[in-house]
Order: C-alpha cells, then structure tokens, then sequence
C-alpha cells in the first residue's frame, strides 16, 4: 500500500468544469455515483476555502491499520510514499492543501464503505467501486484499475494452476468483505467453503503454514507478497475483468457528500496530466503482467 505527492491542477479544473458535473474519467468511464451532490457542486466552488471538510484549513483523510505496502511504505500513511500515500497527497494538493494540512484517520477497511457518518473527508484502502456499496457511500472516479490474483505455495498442487476450474477442489482464502472474496465465491465457486479473514496478514499466515491452499488478493498486493513476504509464493495468476467492467479503486466519501464533485475532478485532472499513471508506474511496476486464468 504506498502513495507519493502530486501537481497542482486548479487551473486545469476550472477549465473543465462545465464537462466535470459528471464526474466521468476521459479514458475510462467514471464509476463515481455523484448524483445527489451533482447539482449543488456545479454550482459551489472547489476553492479551499469553500470546501465543508471535517476540519476547517485540514484534509481528513482515512485509511486502515496495518497499512499495508505497495500502497504505503512501513505502515506509514502520512509519509507520502507508496501508490495510495501518494495518490491521497495528490489529490490533497489539488483541492489546496498541503501535506503538513493533512490528517491521517485510522478506519477499518469494512468501516469506511459501510452505512453512517463518516469521520474522514475521504479514504483511500483498495475500496472496489461497486452499486452495492454506492448504496451507502459517494465515490469519487476510479484511481485505480485492478484484477485479482491467486497466490499460492510453490510447492501446492493449486501453484500450475491455469483455470478458475483447477481451483475449485482448493481451500482457498480472502479478506472479509472484499471483491477478492467476492472472486472466490462468484468466479471460481470451490468446493469448499472458503476461509475469511479479518485482515490481509492472517490469511498470509495461513498460507504459510498451509491451513490454505491459496488466497485471492489484487493483483499488486499478490507481487509484493510473493516478492517480499511470502518468497516461498507465486502469483498463480489473475482473473480477466468480467463482463468488460474494469474492477476500479474509488476514494470514499460519506453519502451526499459536498466534498464528492471536487475530489472526483481532483482525481480527473490528476488523470489528465499523467500523475496517477507515473504514480503506477513508480510504486507499482513490480505488478507486470501474470496469466491470466480462464
């Protein structure tokens, strides 16, 4: 989990406004649900001194604990390095602030997405755009395209696998509440019941000493994993989108949020100029390319 500092965009922003009501990323299409703020964010300015954030002068921003790397380096959110530290640094930038205006919140991953107030202004945690959770939180446009992967011992039965179908006799494991167990249940459907986990390290633990056969994590977190932490691991590999929809991180904002216009064409313009691609392209190049499973 890691981020890094960005560009300044207002200029680029004020010149897009009147396409950015939207909210809807040029190269992809938008995942963002900005409807029930769209209307009053045309008409509010992006201006810092504007913007209704949980701190007057300061940027709240979420994420959970342990704050695991590619996304952030030593489990350290605040300090700007990994892709997500930086990319929430960036997008702080464009809306005005600073990294010294910046507040770092613990939230546990199922907390920042699930029903109620909200003590961040946004958070940044691998949060997968989807309708379901649209129905309790705003998201900005996707920052983020993933796939996700299978990781598995080299020396297990599951570690050649080349089809969703050679994995169905595994005992397979994910973290609760993620697209990654979503991908077990709905994709490759084992035959055993899969093991859930509250964190991303107990199901590392498990597959190191064997109590799975293999665990579903995007496809970056399977390549630091197997580089990193679990060097007696492979990145199986990684399942194509389904249906044509790219799976898409999204930064999380409470429901009918003012903030969720701005932050989109913060998270827009840091697109345009080629800050979230260089951000990839720095904290996440180890995540080439794996088989595809079919």
């Amino acid at each position: 989990m890691h981020l890094t500092a960005r560009s300044l965009l207002p200029a680029l922003f004020v010149v897009a406004l009147a396409a950015a009501t939207g909210c809807a990323p040029q190269e992809t299409p938008s995942s963002a649900d900005t409807s029930s703020t769209g209307a009053a964010a045309s008409a509010q300015s992006c201006d810092k001194a504007a913007l209704a954030t949980q701190a007057k002068g300061k940027l709240t921003v979420g994420t959970d604990k342990p704050a695991y790397a590619p996304w952030f380096q030593d489990d350290d959110p605040a300090s700007g390095k990994g892709f997500e530290s930086a990319v929430a640094y960036s997008v702080a930038k464009a809306l005005g602030y600073e990294k010294d205006q910046v507040v770092w919140q613990t939230v546990p991953f199922n907390n920042s997405f699930a029903p109620g107030a909200k003590n961040f202004d946004f958070d940044i945690n691998q949060v997968s755009i989807s309708d379901e959770r649209k129905q309790a939180v705003d998201f900005s446009s996707g920052y983020y395209e993933v796939r996700q992967a299978v990781v598995a011992l080299k020396d297990s039965p599951y570690a050649e696998a080349a089809t969703g179908a050679d994995l169905k006799g595994a005992k397979l494991g994910a973290q609760v509440g993620t697209t990654s167990l979503d991908t077990i249940n709905e994709i490759i459907k084992p035959t055993q019941k899969p093991a859930v986990f509250q964190k991303n390290d107990f199901a590392k633990s498990a597959l190191r000493n064997g109590q799975v056969d293999a665990i579903v994590v995007d496809l970056p977190t399977a390549f630091y994993i197997t580089s990193a932490e679990v060097p007696d691991a492979k990145v199986v590999g990684q399942f194509a989108d389904s249906a044509g929809a790219a799976e898409q991180f999204g930064l999380v904002l409470d429901k009918g949020s003012a903030l969720t216009s701005c932050v989109t064409r913060a998270v827009d313009g840091l697109r345009r100029d080629g800050t979230l691609a260089a951000l990839e392209k720095q904290w996440l190049s180890d995540a080439v390319n794996a088989p595809v499973l079919k």
